[in-house]
């Protein structure tokens, strides 16, 4: 059974309210056997729905043989004992979902380890008494401080020690991926982000034709992959999927995943990949921002990219709608590649600046400088005067000051001088390695 408790003045959609909880308890291998709504002022304290309606919900899950109520809301540890006293069924939040799935999609030693501290950071205040038939401990032993010790303060001993251990390997974890991170500083460095189910992993194999694991489904990986992806005139960029976010993300998810997340922390650019198809992307897009600012992402340069317009009929409008108020966004499908070369052009001018039409003039017995610019250039004009090359061809901002820098003795005239306001992210004003 599914529960849910709108407040006034709360904002509010124009379709399913339940919607994305039904897709989170089918992707926890949960069957929906009815659901409930409520509008209320404000919470109750004791109950969260009300007693009265506590009990409708009683009568109705018994009806209905729930083996479970499901709240979209976050509940406390006493709200949840008074509701199951009621209810007499199992009660949870929309918080204990989301952990049971990421439980169940975790396979690298890496995610196992951040879920398990998000799982015992939600569940430490919630811990109970389990054997109500021994009040006491007795005999003392090791790791008991004596018979006086109760059965609930040993749990919670108990998990506070793992909670440090596991704190203690993922800051370990996080040091490492810092350490990786910054190995690649001469990269251009862009990180994948956006809600669950975007395509996310769907985009990075159409760009890097990488065969990253792919499912119509919530947080089908939350592992980081990061792979190389080649731009325009021959320069490389280290693209990175992300685990994927959503409304209302549990804070211990968050703390526990930010080493995962290390990637898009120091990325130089972030595609926020949209899923247009969804008739909630507006409020998609709203709650990837909010959580990019929660992992101190959002001073980051971020590309909105427009996903699955293959999906959308012929006759709608949702995408010139979104475009109008998002004039940035590049729309792409991953799946039939339609507009994934724009959207290297457009990554290119952001990480790169604008292409220039330059004259290079250097000394002929000097071939460094004319394998860098064969290298890069897409089309060159050469000439000889004398023991000088002359060549003429168009680079990226980036490569020009590149070369400017390693060939101090070379003549470069740029024919369209460069703008006034330099806003390209930091890795384009950094010299190539």
């Amino acid at each position: 059974m599914l529960v849910k408790v709108i407040l006034s003045g709360s904002p509010g959609g124009d379709g399913d309210p339940l919607a994305e909880l039904r897709r989170l308890a089918e992707a926890a291998r949960a069957a929906v056997v009815g659901d409930v709504i409520q509008h209320r002022r404000a919470i109750d304290a004791s109950h969260y729905v009300g007693r009265g309606k506590a009990e409708e919900i009683r009568r109705l899950a018994h009806a209905r043989r729930a083996d479970a109520i499901i709240f979209d809301n976050d509940l406390s540890p006493a709200q949840v004992r008074n509701l199951e006293k009621i209810v007499e069924t199992k009660v949870l939040d929309r918080t204990e979902v989301i952990l049971d799935i990421f439980a169940s999609r975790a396979r690298t030693a890496e995610a196992k380890l951040q879920v398990e501290l998000a799982q015992l950071e939600y569940s430490y205040p919630r811990l109970r008494r389990m054997w109500t038939h021994l009040s006491r401990l007795v005999g003392g032993g090791i790791g008991l401080r004596g018979p006086g010790e109760t059965q609930l303060e040993s749990d919670r001993r108990l998990v506070r020690t793992r909670i440090a251990d596991l704190r203690r390997r993922i800051d370990e974890i996080e040091s490492r991926r810092q350490r990786q991170v910054r190995s690649r500083e001469g990269e251009f460095a862009v990180g994948l982000v956006g809600y669950t189910n975007a395509g996310k992993s769907s985009l990075l194999n159409a760009l890097t034709s990488d065969t990253a694991y792919v499912a119509d489904k919530l947080f089908a990986t939350l592992d980081t992959r990061t792979r190389a992806w080649a731009l325009p005139f021959n320069l490389r960029a280290l693209l990175s999927d992300t685990v994927g976010f959503i409304r209302d993300l549990p804070h211990h998810l968050v703390t526990s995943f930010r080493a995962t997340l290390e990637e898009a922390r120091h990325a130089d650019l972030l595609l926020h990949v949209v899923d247009v198809s969804a008739e909630d992307a507006e409020a998609q897009m709203e709650a990837v921002t909010a959580v990019l600012k929660e992992i101190e992402c959002g001073d980051r340069p971020v590309l909105p990219v427009f996903n699955k317009i293959d999906l959308l009929p012929e006759d709608s409008d949702r995408l010139r709608v979104l475009q109008h108020r998002h004039p940035d966004a590049v729309p792409v499908s991953a799946m039939t590649g339609a507009g994934l070369e724009g959207l290297r052009q457009r990554v290119l001018a952001l990480l790169g600046g604008p292409v220039r039409e330059l004259t290079l003039r250097g000394d002929s017995g000097d071939g460094a400088w004319q394998s860098a610019v064969a290298r890069h250039a897409e089309h060159v004009e050469r000439e000889f005067a004398d023991a000088e090359t002359i060549i003429r061809t168009r680079l990226p901002q980036h490569l020009v000051d590149y070369l400017v820098k390693e060939f101090p003795r070379l003549d470069v005239t740029v024919h369209r001088a460069p703008a006034r306001s330099d806003r390209r992210p930091r890795a384009a004003r950094r010299n190539a390695s």
